[in-house]
């Protein structure tokens, strides 16, 4: 009846059950060591075959591939045998030596129930685990991939919304910032001009300021003017005439990476040319007259009358400051041009677009009537009012503050002010570039890692495919050699590869 019952025995506890049963000696590694030894020479001289070659690889050569190198030597050493059938050749020899050192004391099965717990618990998991994590790396490749090209996309389009903000096709922006500089000055009279149309606005604005407050009160100054004369010089604004000449500071914008330091080398204002020619002064003979002190001095008549010309008449004295009316340093530069006035002229912009705001509110609220009663006494401008005029208004101003405050202008404020802003802006536009050239080359790189990591996972999965193969014909013999040693019971090895 115990034959029927089969012999289960754990994978991992399987030499110390061979040596708990007395199958092996506890010395069995000593012998193994001495085993290996006389494999690694015999080695050394081998048919070539190819199912040794076969054997060969993979793994360690156990007892079982000792039994199979010695069947193969059966046919490539047949010629060695002598009258009484035994084999000369010394290969044949060696591998007969190394198995009767294996079967004594069964030490073949200690080694090779080692080997097996060594391949299940320790080589069969790394590679699994080196398997994973190639795995792993072409899947972050992928998406590092994906987010590269994404990256690349975004600052190419980032680098296109800010040329577009600028108002530029970043084809060549330092000589397209420069172009657009020259219609600076257009665009901004334009603005001018679109500031008339706030002229009955800005009169109701005053009518209410005079009404609740004081009636001399001055009321947005400066967009008066803008209304009356547009935006004209400083020069102008100051002194009420416009100017006979404009002599503007030149303010020379750098191309092409010109450094300050060269620019002055050739505009030192130092350093004086006398040119290569030699001025010669001929002196003669200076007739100073006769001063002795007899004689007498001729009067001279500092009357208003020359020739009968009245001479204070043609005399000009021009004012202080106005220096003969050639505008020059900031008074050259239109009001939206500088900053002080333009700030000035935003200004007084909101502080109109708040009045009519809350007009608006005030109109519209539930005691307007109340509001409507005590403007009874008011200008007729501030008695009939409309909201959807005051809306209007309030567009009308806001396209202004948004056409002066827009990223253009800004920009193109600052490429005035200072011209090597021009220099910066382009680099600072042609990093979104260079990231974009940045993460598109980083994707040759990552592709190649993630075909590398493809490559040896193919070397790692063949090779986990051999292990388990080889490992699971060494189960199988281990388990038949038990089995002969228990009138061939059924013995499993539990924990192992089953659950590989």
């Amino acid at each position: 009846m115990d034959q029927d019952i089969p012999i289960d025995i754990q994978t991992g506890k399987l030499v110390d059950w061979l040596v708990s049963r007395h199958h092996v000696k506890k010395t069995w590694p000593k012998a193994v060591q001495v085993i290996r030894e006389k494999i690694n020479n015999a080695i050394q001289d081998m048919p070539e075959h190819p199912e040794i070659i076969r054997l060969l690889s993979g793994s360690y050569i156990n007892y079982f591939h000792c039994l199979q190198i010695i069947e193969i030597l059966r046919e490539t050493e047949k010629e060695s045998k002598n009258m009484f059938g035994w084999y000369t050749s010394q290969r044949m020899k060696d591998w007969q030596e190394v198995v009767k050192l294996y079967e004594a004391d069964n030490v073949y099965l200690a080694e090779a129930s080692q080997y097996l717990i060594r391949n299940v618990n320790y080589d069969i998991p790394s590679i699994k685990r080196q398997i994973a994590k190639c795995s792993q790396v072409q899947e972050e490749c992928s998406k590092k991939v994906d987010e590269c090209v994404k990256g690349s996309t975004a600052a190419k389009n980032k680098y296109a919304s800010s040329c577009k903000k600028i108002g530029i096709t970043g084809d060549n922006i330092q000589e397209e910032l420069v172009g657009l500089l020259n219609n600076l000055p257009e665009k901004l009279t334009e603005v001018g001009e679109k500031t008339k149309s706030l002229k009955k606005a800005r009169q109701l604005y005053e009518d209410f300021v005079h009404f609740v407050g004081n009636p001399n009160a001055s009321c947005l100054p400066l967009l008066g003017y803008f209304i009356d004369h547009g935006d004209t010089t400083i020069y102008e604004w100051k002194y009420g005439e416009a100017p006979i000449s404009i002599e503007k500071p030149n303010s020379e914008i750098l191309l092409n990476g010109e450094s300050d330091d060269i620019r002055n080398q050739n505009n030192n204002p130092d350093e004086i040319d006398f040119g290569s020619d030699e001025v010669q002064l001929e002196t003669g003979e200076i007739d100073w007259g006769n001063f002795d002190a007899g004689v007498d001095t001729v009067d001279i008549d500092y009357g208003n009358e020359i020739d009968g010309v009245d001479m204070t008449s043609q005399i000009i004295v021009e004012s202080s400051g106005v220096d003969g009316g050639v505008a020059r340093g900031e008074e050259a530069f239109s009001l939206l041009f500088t900053e002080s006035t333009r700030n000035q002229f935003l200004n007084e912009l909101m502080e109109l677009q708040g009045f009519l705001s809350q007009r608006i509110i005030e109109l519209e609220a539930e005691d307007s009537i109340i509001s409507m009663n005590i403007f009874t006494n008011s200008p007729r401008s501030l008695q009939y009012q409309d909201v959807n005029t005051f809306t209007e208004y309030i567009h009308q101003i806001s396209d202004i503050i948004k056409e002066l405050t827009s990223t253009k202008i800004q920009h193109l404020y600052m490429i005035s002010s200072s011209p090597r802003y021009v220099d910066r802006l382009s680099q600072t536009l042609k990093l979104h570039l260079a990231e974009s050239d940045r993460l598109l080359n980083s994707v040759s790189g990552i592709k190649q890692k993630s075909e590398e990591a493809s490559l040896q996972q193919h070397k790692l999965s063949q090779q986990l495919k051999l292990i388990i193969s080889r490992s699971k014909e060494l189960q199988e013999n281990i388990e038949k050699d038990i089995s002969k040693k228990y009138n061939n019971r059924i013995v499993n090895l539990m924990g192992g590869l089953q659950f590989i």
